[in-house]
């Protein structure tokens, strides 16, 4: 990772008697002055318009503005390419974290020549919460199970993750031990706690100190917060410290607003179904391909499977994305992405359907191959919108389908009963896949189209 810090600690960019002697450059330089002094995404362009450097800031205009300063080209880091750049760019993020996230992502996919780091498959730690034992866990991992488990993230980093839990540990005094712990074995009550007891980090069920009632009540105020009702829960909160201050239990009062401030302050996590990351949970391609033959009956092994999804922020700048897979893998020439022209508002259906219309009659009218599976990210409304652009256009479908996120359920055309494969299924893991691409894809080109509208 990049450090945030400037030679002489200003926010504006400035020519010296070093810098790259094109107009191009210059013009870059200048164009970072008006840059946003938020978060976010920058990306550094060459003469062919190729991204050949992509980066994250605190304070985008900061940050890349220091690469237009002396000291850029004098550092042996920079010194060698940044007289490359001719054009800059940017995407403003919500927070350092998620700019972080996307900074990763975009380097994944884009690869830039520069990037030496994070061009590999090192994936972003998770926070995992155990559900099917009597006094839940609470732990960090790189390599999350797949079941018994809630998940949340992924995270920035795994230091900055550890201390999160730090904190969210003295608030609700979680385990974060690896014992199997029965609470209906009575051997427990002679076990000797560790020291997080003692400073009132842990609540003990190691020794029976705690109800499996109450501790799974603490366990679902932190899952409150991490599921975001960090408002609702704080609410709740406050309740109880005027309840406390009426019966004139100050200490308690006090705890509870100590608490709150500690809750009020910790935002440190991205959203799982914003920045997903595939490649954490290992799909078998092959097992998925086969897996998905037989779950419907196909003659062959799907090779080609496509997916589309919409994304919009309160009806505006909508976009689809389509993606495509070649033998169970993300095959990234096949990406396209769409902006929806004639649905005005939050419309999914209409947006659907306009994409699928613009995306297949143009397959057909080309005489190019259809995908052997077509995958729609949504429910029985959405896979009756992609089914009714191709009757519109009298085009026979490649074979159809819709996946659920709720429930994981698989709509298909003309069966009023959903499909349910096991949770644990290749075939429902690649479809997953390809549904949680398409998602991130259209996300990316949408918050591209939210930055140039601000912009404008």
């Amino acid at each position: 990772m990049e450090s945030e810090e400037k030679s002489d600690g200003s926010d504006e960019p400035e020519n010296s008697d070093a810098a790259p002697p094109n107009l191009a450059w210059l013009r870059a330089a200048q164009k970072v002055r008006e840059f946003p002094k938020t978060a976010g995404v920058y990306l550094m362009k060459d003469a062919a318009g190729r991204t050949i450097y992509v980066g994250k800031a605190k304070n985008l205009r900061s940050r890349a503005g220091s690469y237009f300063l002396k000291n850029a080209s004098e550092e042996q880091r920079t010194a060698t390419w940044i007289h490359e750049i001719h054009d800059v760019d940017y995407v403003e993020c919500d927070s350092e974290v998620d700019a972080v996230l996307v900074e990763s992502r975009l380097i994944k996919d884009i690869q830039p020549k520069y990037n030496k780091e994070l061009k590999d498959d090192k994936t972003f730690p998770y926070l995992m919460i155990t559900t099917r034992e009597d006094y839940p866990r609470v732990e960090v991992t790189r390599e999350p199970r797949s079941s018994g488990v809630k998940l949340y993230g992924p995270f920035a980093s795994a230091g900055a993750l550890r201390g999160a839990v730090q904190v969210l540990q003295r608030i609700f005094q979680f385990r974060t031990c690896s014992l199997d712990i029965d609470a209906s074995d009575e051997k427990w009550q002679w076990f000797r706690p560790c020291l997080l007891a003692s400073i009132h980090q842990c609540t003990a069920p190691c020794n029976l100190q705690i109800s499996k009632q109450d501790y799974r009540n603490d366990i679902r105020k932190l899952q409150m917060y991490l599921d975001g009702k960090k408002h609702d829960l704080v609410d709740q909160m406050r309740e109880e410290m005027a309840v406390a201050s009426t019966k004139l239990e100050y200490e308690t009062a006090a705890r509870l607003r100590d608490e709150i401030e500690m809750l009020l302050s910790l935002d440190k996590r991205g959203d799982i179904d914003t920045h997903a990351q595939p490649e954490v949970f290992y799909t078998d391609p092959k097992k998925g391909l086969a897996g998905l033959k037989k779950l419907f009956g196909l003659s062959n092994a799907p090779r080609t499977i496509e997916g589309i999804d919409i994304a919009h922020l309160g009806g505006g700048q909508t976009v689809a994305s389509v993606v495509q897979f070649l033998d169970g893998l993300p095959f990234k020439p096949g990406y396209r992405r769409y902006k929806i022209r004639l649905v005005k508002g939050i419309d999914d259906y209409r947006s659907i359907h306009e994409v699928v219309a613009r995306r297949y009659k143009r397959l057909s009218d080309e005489g190019e191959t259809f995908p052997d599976l077509l995958l729609i990210d949504g429910g029985k409304g959405q896979l009756n919108a992609a089914l009714s652009a191709f009757q519109a256009l009298d085009i026979q479908p490649p074979f159809l389908l819709s996946l659920a996120k709720k429930e994981e359920e698989i709509f298909l055309p003309g069966q009023t009963e959903s499909v349910r494969p096991s949770r644990h299924a290749f075939s429902l893991r690649l479809l997953q896949y390809v549904r949680d691409e398409a998602h991130r894809f259209a996300q990316y080109y949408h918050h591209i189209l939210r930055r140039k509208a601000t912009m404008e």
